[in-house]
């Protein structure tokens, strides 16, 4: 059955219907969804409308969620069930085969900013290392006939992730509103495997990692780091773990979680146990328990060993170049995350250290 949808307003004991009226153009409800795409329910990001395809066909209005899916939406407007649907299955076809760099390509161009900050404002975190994992189809309409509905729900059953939007708008006296419902409830029964396609994860350059420093009151702190040589963290498995992966040679950025980046240097060897660790001061190895630390680097109760599961951890790092916490670096939309460490993929954020901490062509 098409989807029909009616308001009320309750006026006294007898409710009074509120008439359903045509948009004076489905143009107006493109507008309205680039300015405000949470109409559709979560929040989006637009990266492009009229998009053009190499078939010169041209995509309402193309957006990414904040896992970095795509998300393609296009109007009904006058074209039969048959068009509309062949349509947006032509433009998936299309839209799920572009890379990162395609899709940062549109939207530079679209957003006249830079990407990566404008997904930092409309979710308030930097893109996901991977873009286009995820692709959905949505019809957006006004009106809703048997037939649309059929071919969608026939091909949902199928996983693809295809859906229908009815937007109603609706006119009380000098009033207007706007009412949305889904033909099948987003996200349900249309899921397919999670496969990374070549060019949808950033390119990883082999050697640069992001390490988060997170200090706190009584314990880590960056002083130590950077005036001793090395990069820590621990107090059980899930905090130390990642920064046990992180070879001898890397390209260590370093990054105070709610202040920015304060470093980057070159890791001089593997991760230690704190109290086994050793740091290169003045060119001589010194173990890091027996230096002046401002901080505390144990987690158990004293005197107790901590066990190796819980100890912290420390890799021993020759810096490239480095600053105090006061003068940390972070511009939005730079990469960050709540891992102790993970390799650094955001040519964005790669790009703006260098020219902070003035790398050049540091090797």
């Amino acid at each position: 059955m098409p989807i029909e949808m009616g308001l009320w307003r309750i006026d006294g004991e007898k409710p009074q219907r509120i008439v359903t009226s045509a948009l004076p153009t489905e143009a107006m409800l493109e507008d309205f969804l680039e300015k405000d795409p949470s109409l559709l329910g979560a929040p989006l990001l637009v990266i492009g409308r009229q998009v053009r395809t190499p078939y010169n066909k041209y995509i309402d209005l193309l957006a990414l969620d904040a896992d970095g899916a795509v998300h393609v939406l296009e109007l009904k407007r006058d074209k039969t069930p048959r068009e509309v649907v062949a349509q947006i299955l032509d433009y998936g076809s299309w839209a799920g085969t572009l890379t990162r760099d395609d899709l940062i390509d549109i939207a530079h161009k679209h957003l006249g900013a830079p990407f990566e900050a404008a997904f930092a404002d409309t979710f308030d975190t930097p893109p996901p290392d991977e873009l286009n994992a995820e692709l959905q189809l949505t019809i957006v309409a006004t009106k809703l006939d048997d037939s649309s509905e059929r071919i969608v729900t026939y091909l949902r059953t199928f996983g693809v992730p295809i859906n229908a939007v009815f937007f109603a708008h609706l006119e009380d006296n000098d009033r207007r509103y706007l009412a949305r419902s889904w033909l099948a409830e987003p996200g349900e029964g249309t899921s397919r495997p999670g496969t990374i396609k070549k060019g949808k994860r950033a390119d990883w350059n082999g050697r640069d990692w992001f390490v988060s420093f997170g200090e706190y009151e009584g314990g880590r702190q960056w002083v130590d780091g950077r005036r001793f040589g090395f990069v820590s963290a621990g107090g059980g498995g899930w905090y130390s773990r990642s920064l046990r992966s992180v070879p001898t040679g890397a390209r260590v950025n370093v990054y105070i979680p709610k202040a920015g980046y304060v470093a980057v240097g070159e890791t001089l060897g593997p991760a230690h146990r704190f109290d086994e660790a050793n740091v290169r001061v003045n060119g001589d190895w010194t173990p890091l328990r027996d230096l002046p630390l401002s901080g505390r680097y144990r987690h158990g109760s004293s005197p107790e060993t901590d066990s190796d599961e819980d100890a912290e951890y420390a890799i021993p790092v020759e810096w490239i170049a480095s600053s105090p916490r006061e003068e940390a670096f972070w511009e939005k939309g730079m990469f960050a995350n709540q891992n102790s460490a993970g390799k650094l993929r955001q040519e964005f954020t790669l790009n703006k250290l260098s020219e902070h901490f003035a790398l050049g062509d540091e090797e």
